[in-house]
């Protein structure tokens, strides 16, 4: 009887123990899958930055930097009273904020270069066809953004180096060190000047657009268009060749009256020495 009991309590406690590791398996198997999604969230949710939970999948296009545009402008016209149409550009240009520069005109041909405001340059340009017949008319556009940014950032710079010399300038103790300093100050303050006034030239130039009218009685002919090809490129090499001779022959011109001058004394010379070698032959030959 001792050992069938004691077989039955070997295998009750085989069961029991069976059981409990079953439990604790699903037990940490079921923690390990709640901890999972949290280990996976800790992961991920120092990537993001406060702000940004409700944050589109799409990044947002950045906005881009206003241009800025050298404007200029070219129209011609076609007027019978050219001193009229040359006051009435002029007029215009006021109108529009601007002011009138270069003039040059007669009764018959004219031309006139005002400067506009960059964003009126269209509207002036397009009141031109009610003071003559416009013939041609074309505007182009520069885009400087690049150069001002540049200049902008350079001037930064030259002025904190200048800050830093004056720095050192008031510490100097001699008088070597002084006059040093001084020279280089001098220089980065003059090259800052000329980047603040390349810096103003582009602004004015973007914030002001240039205007060219030339008025005429009769219609302006458009300037040719240059063909390339065997004939053009022929004659291109014929009128260098021309210009080439057409040189030469200026320097021989320059040069002759030189070598006229300087030749007769030397003729004069080389005959009276040959004269005195011959004599002196006939004398020993006697």
């Amino acid at each position: 009887m001792g050992k069938p009991v004691l077989w039955v309590g070997v295998a009750l406690l085989a069961l029991v123990s069976t059981g409990c590791g079953a439990a604790n398996e699903s037990g940490g198997s079921a923690a390990m899958d709640n901890a999972a999604p949290q280990v996976a969230q800790e992961k991920v949710a120092p990537q993001q930055k406060p702000g940004q939970e409700n944050a589109p999948a799409a990044v947002q296009p950045v906005q881009q930097q206003e241009r800025q545009l050298v404007r200029t402008a070219t129209v011609d016209l076609r007027s019978d009273d050219v001193l009229k149409a040359i006051g009435d550009v002029k007029d215009r240009a006021q109108g529009a904020g601007g002011f009138a520069g270069q003039e040059n005109s007669t009764k018959e041909r004219g031309s006139v270069t005002v400067r506009v405001p960059s964003a009126e340059l269209d509207k002036v340009v397009d009141g031109l066809k009610q003071v003559g017949e416009v013939t041609r008319s074309e505007i182009r556009s520069e885009d400087v953004t690049d150069q001002l940014v540049d200049t902008e950032a350079r001037i930064a710079t030259q002025k904190a180096s200048v800050d830093r010399m004056r720095v050192l300038f008031e510490r100097a103790a001699t008088t070597a060190e002084i006059a040093q300093i001084e020279g280089e100050l001098t220089k980065r303050q003059s090259e800052l000047e000329s980047m603040q006034r390349r810096a103003e030239s582009l602004k004015g130039k973007v914030a002001l657009a240039t205007l060219t009218v030339q008025v005429s009685t009769v219609p302006i002919a458009p300037p040719a268009p240059v063909e390339a090809g065997f004939g053009s490129a022929f004659v291109a090499g014929w009128n260098a060749v021309v210009e080439v001779l057409r040189g030469i022959t200026v320097v021989i011109g320059a040069v002759l009256p030189f070598v006229l001058v300087l030749a007769l004394p030397a003729a004069g010379v080389i005959y009276v020495l040959r004269r005195r070698k011959r004599v002196t032959r006939s004398t020993e030959a006697a």
